[in-house]
């Protein structure tokens, strides 16, 4: 996201949010943890100019 790519920011989104959603399933984080942080990260994909 620093490099204000918004195309690669959203297939690593995307490819965050699928680990994100299997360590929570896997009871590493909890669940809303994990949604919280998925959250914040799209907030800031919206935000990015472009």
């Amino acid at each position: 996201m620093a490099a204000g790519d918004k195309a690669a920011a959203r297939k690593i989104f995307s490819e965050a949010s699928g680990i994100m959603d299997r360590i929570a399933d896997k009871n590493v984080v909890h669940k809303n943890e994990a949604a919280r942080h998925k959250s914040r990260l799209a907030a800031r994909l919206k935000a990015m100019p472009g």
